[in-house]
């Protein structure tokens, strides 16, 4: 099973039996009950993560054992610490034998921070996507945002509710998250491809799918 988490929101709890002695248990109701807890606490323990910001982004998977449960987190991570306090705060839930971090830091790179200054205030101050960012449609002003890059974005990142996230590797950008339509996701895709010396942009943007 894997949950994706995109800034602060849940994408997913796709409840897929991925392991052969979880599988071999998927009508117990009670062992479904208790997978469905423990993703929950899982996903609420990472969404509290004061370090998680809109240029990270970290999923997770679950496999049972005799021992207990398994948690495998992957993503990407701007910062050390992000990945380091991901672990700890799984590890503090209960049912979790053991966490295999998986979580990518990525590389420290002045020519990426500046990537992802730019594609922020291109994304989140964007007219038609101005609703996504954490002022709630209130104008980003990049020379304002630009006086706090001293040290770089990733070390400090905008705060509040992103539901796009922003992942810069080597000049790549890669977008992660939850959108409302074809048209947001196009959008976010074209402005990012606008962003100084990016080399390519991957556009992983989900709709949702409403049953419409």
């Amino acid at each position: 099973m894997q949950t994706k988490i995109s800034g602060f929101l849940l994408i997913a709890a796709l409840l897929v039996l991925t392991a052969g002695p979880l599988a071999a248990q998927d009508n117990d109701a009670k062992i479904q009950e208790e997978i469905v807890n423990l993703i929950n606490k899982v996903r609420k323990n990472l969404l509290m993560l004061t370090e998680y910001g809109p240029f990270d982004y970290i999923t997770f998977s679950l496999a049972r054992s005799e021992t207990g449960y398994t948690v495998i987190l992957r993503g990407f991570a701007s910062r050390p610490s992000l990945r380091d306090a991901a672990e700890k705060a799984v590890k503090k839930v209960d049912l979790v034998a053991n966490v295999d971090n998986q979580i990518e830091v990525l590389p420290v790179s002045p020519s990426d921070e500046e990537i992802r200054l730019e594609a922020y205030i291109k994304i989140y101050g964007n007219q038609s996507l101005s609703r996504y960012n954490p002022s709630r449609g209130i104008p980003i002003y990049g020379r304002e945002l630009a006086r706090t890059d001293i040290l770089g974005i990733s070390q400090h990142p905008p705060m509040g509710f992103h539901p796009i996230s922003i992942i810069v590797k080597n000049g790549n950008i890669t977008l992660e998250g939850v959108v409302d339509t074809e048209f947001d996701k196009n959008i976010a895709g074209t402005v990012a491809g606008q962003v100084k010396f990016v080399f390519s942009v991957t556009n992983n943007l989900v709709v949702p799918d409403l049953g419409n």
